[in-house]
């Protein structure tokens, strides 16, 4: 059994590496407005999306909201849809570190809360403008203060691209 998962995850990686040489991102870096939504709080302020080349690129993000400051950085695996132009797909995950000073949303006062955060989502870069925007699932898996899982947790992104 062993033998059979350690074939399949390298093959995995190989297929991976071959399709990670043919895509790229449509721009290198980019810079804008970050909007994370759903159950809770609504947070907005800026982030940074970098390509490292290929598929990979992270982004970093420092999101503001009623007595709660957001810090968060992510890894991402994009890939643009084939047939379209401008419009791609990723996945990721990172870590978040939220500083909350109010007992309103979490039930303890001035509380620092660890969290990962799972991301698949879209992206559209405008072909003719260097505009880009994204739409994600991202849920909050809070590993701190009584551990818990917030799945209702979407982000909105409006970027502008710089090559």
């Amino acid at each position: 059994m062993k033998k059979v998962f350690l074939s399949l995850l390298s093959a995995t990686f190989l297929a991976l590496g071959a399709q990670e040489a043919a895509a790229q991102t449509p721009y290198r870096t980019a810079i804008g407005i970050g909007i994370d939504v759903g159950d809770g709080p609504t947070l907005v302020g800026p982030q940074i999306k970098h390509s490292f080349g290929g598929a990979n690129a992270g982004n970093a993000q420092v999101l503001f909201g009623d007595d709660i400051i957001t810090l968060g950085v992510d890894y991402s695996y994009n890939q643009q849809i084939s047939g379209t132009n401008g419009l791609g797909w990723y996945v990721g995950v990172g870590p978040q570190l939220t500083f909350v000073d109010d007992r309103r949303w979490f039930g303890d006062e001035d509380q620092t809360y660890f969290a990962i955060r799972p991301a698949a989502g879209l992206e559209y870069k405008i072909p003719t403008a260097p505009i880009a925007f994204h739409f994600d699932w991202k849920p909050w898996w809070n590993l701190t203060n009584n551990s818990s899982f917030e799945p209702a947790r979407f982000t909105l992104g409006f970027k502008f691209t710089i090559k």
